[in-house]
């Protein structure tokens, strides 16, 4: 799962949406060194990515993909499923998209003293670009891909993806359709 999905499942409890964020930048074991629901936003966050990875659909789609990305097709799945949940977000949520959006941009700006300075950066980076309201469009999934590909040691796999997640998308879509409400109620389990 990426941002979108992350701070959905993690809403309203404010520490746990920054912990949905600080999730993709903290490393190591949770000590207590932090705020005790950042922590536990931070859990949150790496058992929604291990249910993920895990669960059967998933593991299906991935299948899916050519040979030549099947490593890489968790992050083309994250971020295709935040495009599936931008698109069908009025299924999960009561709260229109644009004003949860601002509400998660707010809590984020309002909190970046208690990330780190990765996860302030991102933070600052969704707000100035919006990031969380771009994936409603298509294109920002091939764009994204190919930016984060930017960062592997070796060439980037990513550059032209778009054709192939184009092929994949209905079946992305469908996947997430069948998989978001048992990572609904997962998230749900986890937070009790």
């Amino acid at each position: 799962m990426n941002y979108l999905a992350h701070f959905h499942l993690a809403w309203p409890d404010e520490q746990l949406v920054l912990g949905g964020l600080e999730g993709d930048f903290y490393r190591g074991l949770l000590r207590g060194d932090l705020p005790e629901r950042l922590e536990a936003g931070i859990a949150l966050h790496r058992a929604i990515d291990a249910y993920t990875d895990s669960h059967h659909a998933v593991a299906e789609l991935r299948r899916q993909f050519p040979s030549s990305l099947r490593r890489f097709a968790g992050i083309l799945i994250d971020l295709s499923f935040d495009h599936s949940l931008s698109q069908h977000w009025a299924r999960y949520s009561a709260l229109p998209l644009q004003e949860f959006n601002q509400q998660v941009v707010q809590i984020l700006a309002s909190n970046l003293a208690l990330l780190s300075t990765d996860a302030a950066a991102m933070a600052q980076r969704i707000e100035q670009y919006d990031i969380l309201s771009l994936y409603q469009h298509w294109e920002t999934v091939p764009r994204s891909a190919a930016r984060i590909g930017e960062r592997f040691a070796r060439e980037n796999p990513f550059l032209e993806i778009d054709d192939i997640l184009r092929e994949l998308q209905p079946a992305i879509d469908r996947t997430f359709l069948a998989f978001y409400p048992d990572l609904v109620e997962f998230s749900r389990q986890q937070r009790l």
